[in-house]
């Protein structure tokens, strides 16, 4: 197959990612993509970041290996601890979620206070607030870690008061901290931003990270001249290590999306070298 015609490669520890999917996919029609949830080890947030690296680079070469053009780490953990080696041992481009979001949110800022909400893993890396004093020497990061937002969003639990009772005691650090500007650090916490707005109020930015990546993916295939043609139709095609109902159920309730019966397949761990079977959705 052609180098351009080839897919793009997204992968997350479940359906966070999906945010940085469709983002590419509002951006980017004519590509087509493979979209990879690991769902059966998440949330990738509490585990050691040894075992994280290794969960990424697993999931890399087998989408390297199924023929993708360039890999997105949509998950701000793995882009956190396995970046760098991803872009050391795989022979394709790959591009995280973390530098892009911390250009947006230095761009975004007024006064330089910016807040960073994660997982346990990204917080405990300094990974965005590396980024952003890389970008504005001068800026006050306040990082704090959400353990229980993935977890919600799995499940499905996306708003109500419950919900909302969780956000508000987990954002109540970065509300002393007089922040301008807050970093989604989690590609699922997205799907949680109608609360978060709700709990932040007006005045408070609030950054995902997920169309500054497909601006910087558009940028890539530009420069390596791999963009597919104006006229190739894009597909898509699901993998999940969990539950494919429930990916389905995920991108039906958040994202109106329907996909074929063959477009969503469950891959068993260890994961195999079965070849991928191309769909539309």
């Amino acid at each position: 197959m052609e180098l351009a015609h080839r897919p793009i490669g997204v992968f997350d520890s479940g359906v966070g990612g999906l945010t940085v999917f469709h983002a590419l996919k509002r951006r980017l029609p004519h590509e087509s993509m493979v979209y990879f949830g690991d769902r059966a080890r998440c949330p990738y947030g509490d585990r050691d970041p040894r075992e994280v690296a290794r969960f990424a680079l697993e999931i890399g070469r087998y989408l390297e290996r199924l023929g993708v053009k360039l890999l997105v780490v949509a998950c701000n953990t793995a882009t956190a601890v396995a970046l760098p080696r991803l872009r050391e041992e795989l022979a394709i481009d790959v591009v995280g979620v973390i530098e892009p979001g911390a250009s947006q949110a230095v761009q975004a800022s007024e006064t330089g206070r910016i807040g960073v909400i994660g997982t346990s893993v990204t917080v405990a890396s300094h990974a965005y607030a590396d980024a952003l004093r890389s970008l504005r020497p001068d800026v006050c990061v306040t990082e704090v870690a959400c353990p229980l937002f993935v977890p919600l969003v799995e499940q499905g639990h996306v708003d109500g008061e419950a919900v909302e009772a969780v956000v508000r005691d987990s954002l109540r650090p970065l509300l002393q901290e007089r922040i301008d500007t807050l970093v989604l650090g989690c590609t699922h916490y997205p799907l949680l931003m109608p609360v978060i707005r709700r709990v932040l109020g007006p005045a408070i930015r609030v950054i995902s990270s997920a169309d500054a990546t497909a601006a910087r993916v558009a940028e890539l295939l530009a420069e390596r001249g791999l963009e597919a043609p104006r006229g190739h139709e894009g597909d898509a095609c699901f993998l999940t290590t969990g539950d494919t109902a429930s990916l389905r159920m995920a991108l039906a309730t958040w994202f109106g999306e329907v996909p074929g019966e063959r477009a969503v397949r469950h891959v068993s761990l260890p994961i195999s070298d079965q070849p991928l079977q191309r769909t539309a959705p």
